[in-house]
């Protein structure tokens, strides 16, 4: 079964952040990396943010 690929807008609108921390959260290592799909072309998998987004619930939760 293959992962669906989110493109910049969409992971944006399900995560609830700008482009600009997205993108430093991926420099930092924080965010997964996205997979370049084309020459100007990037996506991520929905898998790796859909865990992402959970690991953040849970740690979120431990406060």
């Amino acid at each position: 079964m293959t992962d669906e690929i989110w493109r910049l807008r969409r992971v944006m609108a399900v995560i609830g952040m700008s482009r600009s921390w997205l993108y430093e959260e991926v420099a930092a290592g924080r965010f997964p990396a996205p997979l370049q799909l084309g020459q100007r072309a990037i996506g991520w998998r929905r898998s790796e943010v859909k865990n992402w987004l959970g690991g953040r619930v849970r740690k979120e939760g431990n406060r």
